[in-house]
């Protein structure tokens, strides 16, 4: 009876081992199949930030297409795109105390997808801006004007937040971009401030930070000079007639747009 004992005392352990076995392996499973998906919708929502992208990129095309037919100049000089990483998405919502999911991404982030237009004068910013907010299917969120209020160490450039239908397979999307529209001599200085930003142990380092401060408000002066300059060019040529508007029109006709 003793050793009959013994026994059942031993095999009461091993089927409870066996059932914690089993229950752990399924709350891994669960646990990674949830990651699993987890990745594969992530990789659906950058999909859908890039095709905005290409949205926005394509109304930009087009609208700079049109003034270098019409103008005999473009007014964009460069158009870039970039999505925001995944790290830098996670740290920006755990700085501002929002969840870690998706739908908060695409609820309170506003910059997963970024456009930055460079343009050749001030007014081509506005002109720029200005058209693409034009259009019907173009939603305005946020705007910032840091051309007209500089940021503290000189930034300077036109933020939108702006919102544009994305037509899929099976569903139609509002989706958020950010563009960024400044000059090219905007564009020279905020790539330099940018290296200083995530560049440690820069020597002197104030000193750096205060000679920048003072290349934005001269490069802002320069940008200024330049547009006033090319104003001045515009009023010194007569006005052209009809038929002089006419055949230049014609002669552009055999011109690559």
């Amino acid at each position: 009876e003793k050793i009959e004992e013994s026994k059942d005392e031993k095999e009461v352990p091993s089927t409870l081992i066996h059932a914690v076995s089993d229950n752990a392996r399924q709350i891994i499973f669960n646990q990674t199949k949830k990651i699993m998906w987890s990745m594969v919708q992530y990789k659906d929502m950058q999909m859908r930030y890039n095709c905005a992208l290409k949205e926005i990129q394509t109304k930009l095309e087009i609208l700079d297409t049109e003034f270098k037919l019409r103008h005999n100049r473009n007014p964009i000089s460069s158009i870039s795109s970039r999505l925001k990483r995944a790290e830098s998405i996670i740290e920006k919502l755990s700085r501002n105390n929002l969840p870690i999911t998706l739908e908060s991404v695409e609820k309170h982030v506003y910059d997963v997808a970024g456009i930055r237009v460079v343009c050749a004068y001030i007014d081509d910013i506005y002109t720029i801006a200005d058209s693409l907010l034009a259009q019907d299917d173009i939603k305005l969120i946020a705007r910032k004007d840091y051309i007209q209020n500089p940021k503290s160490n000189g930034y300077r450039s036109l933020h939108l937040i702006i919102s544009i239908p994305v037509f899929f397979s099976d569903e139609r999307r509002e989706m958020t971009v950010e563009v960024q529209i400044r000059t090219i001599a905007m564009d020279f200085w905020a790539s330099l401030e940018h290296q200083l930003k995530y560049k440690k142990d820069v020597p002197e380092q104030e000193s750096v930070v205060e000679e920048l401060r003072e290349c934005a408000s001269i490069i802002s002066d320069t940008d200024q000079r330049m547009l006033d300059i090319r104003r001045r060019l515009e009023l010194g040529r007569d006005e052209p007639s009809e038929e002089e508007i006419l055949l230049e029109r014609m002669r552009r006709l055999d011109v690559n747009i």
